[in-house]
């Protein structure tokens, strides 16, 4: 399928990439189908680009690639509405607020974005918890090693 998209121009992506969130997501909640983008020459990052409108687009990334000890305890209402069986099934992003320069990036670690890798079902779940903030240095302090150095 052709998709517009807001960083990567127009480009062919295949269906499985396509994920659905039932609910959208906060403050979109009519955008229900967006497409998992892998970032030219940038294995970290990925574009979680909306289907039906070409300027919703998230930058993700993977909040273990910079907290290897972030913990979410996903309720049984995610868990089912998501068709959740096993814990490896299960894809954890968190939205990167990109500023200049990189280093002043942030991950909303208190609101990652969930996906069900088996049928590509995903939410945005909000933590209850306040163990996490919304704007994590994208650079982990020194106790935190990022993978791949």
């Amino acid at each position: 399928m052709n998709l517009q998209t807001k960083y990567l121009g127009e480009i062919d992506v295949d269906q499985d990439k396509m994920l659905h969130f039932p609910s959208g997501l906060p403050g979109f909640i009519d955008e229900k189908q967006f497409a998992l983008l892998e970032m030219p020459g940038n294995p970290v990052f990925q574009v979680l680009q909306s289907v039906k409108t070409p300027d919703i687009a998230f930058i993700v990334v993977s909040p273990y690639q910079f907290y290897q000890d972030y913990v979410i305890d996903l309720d049984d209402r995610s868990a089912i509405s998501l068709d959740i069986s096993h814990a490896s099934d299960v894809i954890v992003l968190t939205i990167v607020t990109v500023k200049e320069p990189l280093e002043a990036s942030t991950l909303n670690l208190k609101a990652p974005i969930i996906i069900n890798s088996q049928n590509n079902k995903g939410e945005q779940y909000i933590l209850t918890t306040d163990a996490y903030p919304s704007q994590a240095a994208i650079m982990a302090s020194n106790s935190t090693t990022v993978k791949g150095e």
